[in-house]
């Protein structure tokens, strides 16, 4: 079968050239020389963490949680950003249930960090019309690509989430620009096409991730409108992300696994230099000269995918 289109470098191209036009022509504030750091970090912590458990590097969900941070965490201490990407990436080894782990590595980062010390926040994602609705097309290209993932809870997500914004405004008598200029959010499109449809911390069953993404919306809707603090949605999925395990076990269904569902030609590559690299340099003999157990023996043979290590993924 034709390998399919690895979402997440679609997510990685879409993220980095946000990061591009925004520090360009947007003016975040973020400098070129933080991102690259952030992402060495994030890159970094990932092959550390890969080492000591003993799994297959793999930089892809580690670029995407830095690039992340890059666009949503705000701090004037950079140490403080370099743990954040430390958590992104380490949550996905420690924090695990049954071979899954529970929290969105970038998710899970910034409500620590949030939790923990007021020295860091959330940029707004104001971004004006021109980038917003850029990046919104950028996004619903990504669900096409994205077929085999979590797009259900996306559209789940976002739709309940419009309802109460709007629901709220006619029950307040408020006009319908209020929720739509609360709609017009560049971290809420974050949030939505690149966290809550993280399919490796979704629930496995689509009724499942439906009850998911509307607890995550009702949750973000009370933590906002009721507790008054910012972020709504942040604090409500870490919350709610708890509860995937229960949700599973209610709602059973196949786990998702990005090898299970392909990957592009050049994963595929990269994956078969990785076996390639990790075999011993031994020099092979001829045909003629080696037994049928030699041969066996000093052959190269696929990198297995049924390994703990294709079970540690965004």
């Amino acid at each position: 079968m034709k390998p399919r289109f690895d979402p997440r470098l679609y997510q990685i191209t879409a993220l980095t050239a946000l990061l591009i036009y925004g520090i360009s022509a947007l003016h975040f504030d973020v400098t070129v020389a933080r991102s690259t750091l952030i992402l060495g970090v994030a890159i970094g912590a990932q092959a550390l963490c890969s080492r000591i458990w003993g799994v297959r590097f793999d930089p892809r969900s580690a670029a995407i949680s830095g690039l992340s941070l890059c666009l949503l965490l705000r701090s004037n201490s950079v140490v403080l950003v370099l743990i954040a990407a430390v958590i992104a990436v380490g949550s996905k080894f420690v924090i695990r249930w049954r071979g899954k782990h529970i929290f969105n590595p970038t998710n899970v980062a910034i409500v620590a960090l949030m939790l923990f010390t007021p020295r860091v926040w959330v940029s707004p994602g104001q971004w004006g019309n021109l980038a917003f609705f850029a990046f919104l097309i950028a996004c619903l290209g990504g669900l096409v690509v994205n077929r085999a993932a979590r797009s259900d809870v996306t559209y789940a997500f976002i739709a309940a989430w419009c309802a109460l914004l709007i629901g709220r405004s006619l029950w307040l008598g408020e006009p319908m620009t209020i929720p739509l200029h609360r709609l017009e959010n560049g971290a809420l499109l974050l949030f939505t096409f690149f966290m809550i449809s993280d399919p490796r911390t979704t629930p496995d069953s689509r009724a499942g991730r439906m009850l998911f993404a509307a607890m995550v919306a009702l949750g973000g809707a009370y933590i906002q409108f009721k507790l008054f603090r910012t972020n709504g949605i942040l604090w409500s999925l870490a919350a709610c992300s708890l509860l995937v395990p229960f949700i599973d076990a209610l709602l059973p269904a196949e786990r998702y696994s990005w090898n299970s569902h392909g990957g592009s030609p050049w994963s595929v590559a990269y994956s078969r230099l990785l076996s390639l690299s990790s075999a011993p340099l031994l020099r092979t003999p001829s045909a003629a000269s080696t037994s049928p157990k030699e041969t066996q023996r000093f052959s190269i043979g696929p990198h297995r995918s049924s390994s703990s290590a294709t079970q540690i993924g965004p």
